[in-house]
């Protein structure tokens, strides 16, 4: 029997009023292929339903069938969700937001995917990590994205060191992200632990209408009005 594909899906990096945000966020392409799946893997099933609801898919999305993967998931649990994979149905994976396996988990379901030898197909959208790259003006030849950075006070200002000497080492952009609500203790701890002349961009809210992505020299933060992160997405870039 003939697999089924597995599909790629981006989504707005927004909630609220997805139907606004879908024509510069997806190609037309795209949301034709995910109007007409009817199997989905998620890690939500509420945000799944309010993009899908969103795109108006070619079924009820009640009708859908909506399997969750998030970190919760156990690594045992993953091989189940190839099922309708290996019957020969098209399944599309989504994430949160943005691009799904890109510091998300649904890189698992990928691994598992091409093991099993099934198509995996990507399709171009929106990622808040690259988004931000391309208009820091940081250096994109080189970059690491380290994902979360310690939750501890004193870990974290020792790793915010050690990253600042490796991308001056390396001439090498370090970007990570922060839980929304621990924005504002990131800014700080940032500007209290990094060298004068080293650049930071803050760039919240990508592609939304409050977008903000402002890059400057930490002696320049510091005489400058700081932004007011707190509880939103925001990439922190670092270039030494």
């Amino acid at each position: 029997m003939k697999y089924g594909t597995l599909y790629l899906i981006p989504v707005t990096l927004g909630d609220e009023n997805i139907a606004a945000l879908l024509p510069t966020s997806l190609p037309p392409d795209v949301i034709k292929i995910a109007q007409n799946l009817e199997h989905f893997v998620v890690e939500s099933e509420k945000s799944a339903r309010q993009f899908l609801s969103a795109i108006k898919t070619a079924k009820p999305v009640r009708e859908l069938t909506l399997s969750l993967l998030n970190e919760h998931t156990l690594d045992k649990d993953i091989t189940a969700l190839l099922a309708p994979l290996l019957k020969g149905q098209d399944v599309g994976l989504m994430s949160d937001a943005g691009c799904p396996g890109v510091a998300d988990p649904g890189a698992k379901l990928v691994a598992l995917a091409h093991q099993k030898n099934i198509k995996v197909v990507p399709f171009v959208g929106p990622s808040s990590i690259l988004l931000s790259l391309m208009a820091s003006g940081l250096n994109g030849q080189q970059f690491t994205f380290l994902g979360y950075l310690p939750v501890d006070k004193q870990a974290r200002n020792m790793k915010l060191k050690e990253i600042e000497k490796r991308s001056q080492a390396h001439n090498e952009t370090q970007i990570f992200i922060e839980t929304p609500y621990r924005n504002q203790h990131m800014l700080e701890a940032i500007l209290n632990s990094c060298n004068a002349n080293t650049l930071v961009c803050f760039a919240s809210q990508v592609s939304l209408p409050d977008e903000l992505i402002v890059t400057k020299r930490i002696s320049e933060w510091k005489q400058s009005a700081l932004p007011d992160l707190h509880k939103k997405p925001t990439v922190f870039l670092l270039l030494s």
